[in-house]
């Protein structure tokens, strides 16, 4: 039987059941030990659902082990930073000459794309799509071709290698999508990159690669180890938490990586680095961040559903919406009910992103929305 809205809006704001509704099973709150060992950030006002952050980490073992390294907070972060490089190249099975630490996988975007693009050559990038590499890019002199996503929010890859010209530096891709939240087929994907890169460079941006679903989808590193002219960005920020301390990485062939390693500017810090290298052994926080974002997103799905606005099934800690309101409109209202939402994404001003975080703030995000569409 269908819910009224009263109901509706009883029901999501039960605490300690935390009922997911439509058939959905219950999640149970956090245990005394859980919340000791897994760190939930406690409710902000407003509740910041806008970032895609990670509301759980860093983890307690990243925590420790960050203190442990102030120590060491006298020291250039050069030689820990190697040994970080190696840990990565054994996860990837490349050589260490292949990894590139910088601070934060934005970072990683903006050297790459003013490396291939000094001389004013062009990237080929989705609309929308993140924008860090193409704005950093323009600033030097680049020009940005923007091809459209197509009618499912994913990228057109048939258009973006018909554009392809001598003038074209790089190809970016962001898979999965930012802010879209779309995959792209795993076949299409690698036929295309190993086209592609016999043309001009692709950037594969995988910030979000460890929320797909499929355990055998491909990473684009399959094809660095083959020698293709592809670099890959990777990121601590999402899956373990680690915004806030910026550090990521670029994967490519060593002769590329050489390259880009010339225009590091940040790198990273002592303390990032070795909260990253904890960061890959903590296994039990990497399965519980999973598990939660999943969690989450089922919680916004079924009130999305209650309320009839259409949304992308993500593949990333996000989920992008129809609202069928002006996004600046929406999120002037939604922030007068104590919740951040993402901002605008051209040309898709009535959608809308939104982050998952902790089981209370999508509650309080249910609550919000459906008294806002009320």
């Amino acid at each position: 039987m269908e819910l009224n809205r009263r109901e509706w809006i009883r029901t999501t704001a039960l605490a300690g059941g935390f009922t997911l509704l439509n058939g959905f099973t219950t999640i149970k709150p956090l245990t005394k030990e859980e919340k000791l060992k897994f760190n939930p950030r406690k409710l902000s006002n407003p509740i910041r659902l806008s970032s895609n952050e990670n509301p759980y980490g860093p983890s307690q073992r990243v925590r420790n082990a960050v203190k442990k390294a102030f120590d060491d907070g006298c020291r250039y972060p050069y030689g820990y930073a190697d040994e970080l490089a190696e840990m990565l190249a054994a996860k990837h099975g490349v050589s260490k000459d292949s990894i590139i630490i910088t601070g934060g996988s934005t970072e990683g975007l903006k050297i790459a794309g003013i490396t291939f693009t000094t001389d004013g050559g062009e990237i080929i990038a989705a609309k929308p799509t993140f924008l860090a590499m193409m704005q950093y890019a323009e600033m030097w002199g680049a020009n940005i071709n923007w091809v459209p996503v197509d009618k499912n929010m994913g990228y057109d890859l048939q258009e973006i290698e018909k554009r392809i010209t001598n003038k074209t530096k790089m190809v970016f891709l962001c898979n999965p999508n930012n802010p879209t939240s779309t995959l792209l087929p795993a076949d299409a994907l690698v036929d295309f990159c190993t086209s592609v890169s016999k043309k001009t460079i692709v950037f594969s941006d995988e910030a979000y690669y460890e929320y797909i679903d499929d355990p055998n989808y491909p990473s684009m590193v399959e094809l660095v180890k083959k020698g293709e002219n592809i670099v890959v960005s990777k990121t601590f920020s999402k899956v373990y938490g680690m915004a806030g301390m910026r550090i990521g990485y670029l994967i490519a062939k060593p002769e590329l990586a050489q390259i880009i390693k010339r225009n590091v500017v940040a790198m990273s810090n002592v303390y990032a680095i070795e909260g990253a290298k904890e960061a890959l052994k903590d296994e039990d926080f990497f399965k519980f961040s999973l598990e939660k974002t999943k969690e989450a997103k089922q919680l916004i799905y079924a009130t999305l559903d209650h309320l009839e606005l259409p949304y992308v099934k993500s593949s990333t800690n996000f989920i992008f919406f129809k609202s069928g309101k002006n996004i600046n409109t929406l999120g002037k209202q939604m922030l007068d009910k104590g919740v951040m939402i993402g901002r605008a994404f051209p040309p898709f001003y009535d959608w809308c992103r939104i982050s998952t975080g902790t089981t209370e703030e999508v509650v309080a995000f249910n609550k919000a929305i459906i008294s806002v569409y009320s």
